[in-house]
Order: structure tokens, then sequence, then C-alpha cells
């Protein structure tokens, strides 16, 4: 055990037994297909609201959400408090990436298709997982996950130069929301939680300058601040708190693979919510995205 997963470990809060027992009873692969689901359903409904209190406002309003619903659950503070200062590196890290993420990943929404967004973001993560996917069978997996996901970029692909660094951006930090992500998850289920607690509490700050001002018409309107906070929740409290229950027991490069399932999720959700309808090529796509997560065999470690 390192210093950080000491230090995540020192103080953890009452439910952590609870969430041990709970995620030791659900395989990883459950955890992961229900943050699949939210990663893209919260946003794609973000994407209706940002007429009323814009894209930045509705970034704010998605991580103060989480932050707030956080905090009397993992108590943030104290878990910032009693961190050594390599973890409180770590989570300062985490945190920032969270906010320039979810900022970066709405930005791009309100210009590009959200199956193109979820393809670029997958492209960061294809490396992540050919680090750790070692063995023939699983490399081959990679590849044709990696096929499907191309079909998927190849059918959507835009001329929104603006649009297109937004995404590859976030596609970047995504990578960083994976490795610092594993290492929070590293200290367990319910440590990982507080840790995770605590960076959406640093990304609240950070985002805190950046969209309040957008963010006040959703004050003056409780019809609009319910839709925004239950978009937050399916956002950012939902998802995240399922990936650190499946990096907790999944090699980073197993879920690294599985990532690819999300842009066949966010495909499907843009049919359903946004009404973007796939073509015979994305159908392709999806399938074999479908079959090369199928065919991966996760090792015992990272």
């Amino acid at each position: 055990m390192d210093d950080q997963t000491q230090a995540l470990t020192a103080d953890p809060a009452p439910a952590n037994s609870t969430v041990g027992r709970l995620t030791e009873k659900l395989p990883p692969h459950v955890w992961f297909g229900v943050s699949a689901v939210f990663h893209y359903l919260g946003p794609a409904f973000a994407v209706l609201l940002f007429p009323h209190v814009g894209v930045l406002g509705m970034a704010w309003l998605r991580i103060a959400t989480a932050a707030l619903i956080f905090a009397p659950l993992t108590r943030p503070w104290r878990t910032f408090a009693r961190a050594d200062r390599s973890t409180r590196l770590l989570l300062l890290a985490f945190g920032a990436c969270l906010a320039v993420m979810n900022c970066s990943f709405y930005l791009a929404l309100d210009r590009l298709p959200i199956s193109l967004v979820a393809a670029i973001e997958f492209v960061g993560t294809i490396g992540v997982a050919a680090i750790g996917l070692r063995s023939p069978r699983n490399l081959a997996a990679l590849a044709v996950a990696v096929t499907g996901t191309l079909l998927l970029i190849d059918v959507k692909w835009s001329d929104d130069r603006i649009g297109l660094f937004w995404a590859f951006l976030n596609g970047a930090l995504f990578v960083g929301y994976i490795v610092l992500g594993h290492r929070v998850a590293a200290s367990g289920a319910g440590s990982g939680i507080a840790g995770l607690g605590a960076a959406m509490a640093i990304a609240f700050v950070v985002v805190l300058p950046i969209g309040f001002t957008d963010a006040l018409p959703a004050f003056f309107s409780p019809p609009l601040l319910l839709a925004a906070t239950g978009v937050g929740i399916c956002s950012s409290v939902i998802p995240y708190i399922c990936d650190q229950l499946a990096m907790s027991r999944l090699p980073r490069a197993s879920f690294a693979l599985m990532l690819s399932l999300l842009p066949v999720t966010a495909t499907l959700i843009g049919v359903v919510v946004l009404r973007q309808i796939p073509s015979f090529t994305d159908c392709l796509g999806i399938a074999l995205v479908a079959a090369g997560v199928a065919f991966h065999k996760p090792a015992n470690t990272d």
C-alpha cells in the first residue's frame, strides 16, 4: 500500500464498509454498464438546457450539484485536511482535471454531435488500453473495438475546428481522468469515493468564477434548477461513483478497453434523446465495439 492509499484510507467514511460489501456482490462490469449509460444520458439532456443557462453555466450547475451532494456524504474537507502532501497533489490534479474536462466536454457538445464527441473521447484511451493489454487475444479485442469506434468517427466527422479543439481537449483530459481516477480508486471502493468527493469540491472551486453568471437564471426558475440538478446527478454523481466502484476492481487497461462502449451508448442515447439517427455503418461500428469488449479477457493485475 503506497502513501496515497494510506492517506485516503486513514479516516474512512462510516458507509465505507457498506459500499465495500455492495461493490463486492456485483461484478465490476455491472458498475461500468451503469456508468456508460449515465455518462451521456445526462449530457444529452444538458444540451437541451444550453439555450437557457449557456454552455459554461450548465457545466457550473453540473459540478455544483455533484459537489453539494458529495459534501455531506464524504466530508471532503476532512479527507483533504488529513491527506499527506502527495495525496493532496493527487486530489488537486484530479479536481482540476474534472473541472476543465467537464467544461470542454460541454463546449464540444454545443458544436458537435454527441457520438463524435464520445468517439474522440475514446481515442486517447486506446493507448492506455494497448499498454496494458499484453496478450494476443486482448490486443485483437482492442483492434476490433477500435475499428468499430473509427467507423463511428468517420460517419460523424466535422469541419468545425473550434468544436474539434474542445473535443480533443476533453479526450486528453479523459485520459487524465482514467489515470488519476485509478490512483484514487486504489484505496478501495469506499475510500475512493471519499477521494472523489474531495476532488469534486476542488473542481467546484476551479469552475466557480467561470460559469456562475451564466448559471444565475436557473436560480430564478425552479423547473430549470430542478432540471439542471437532475443533469448533475446523472452526469457527475452516478457515473463517477460507478467508475470508482469499477476501477477499484478492474485493471486500468481493461477499464480503458471497456470505454470503447461509450461511443455506442452515446449513439444510442443520441437516437432516443436528440433524434440523431445512426446509419448502417454506425450500427456495424456498434457491433464491432461490442464484439471486441466481449472477446476481451481481463487480467488479474494491471
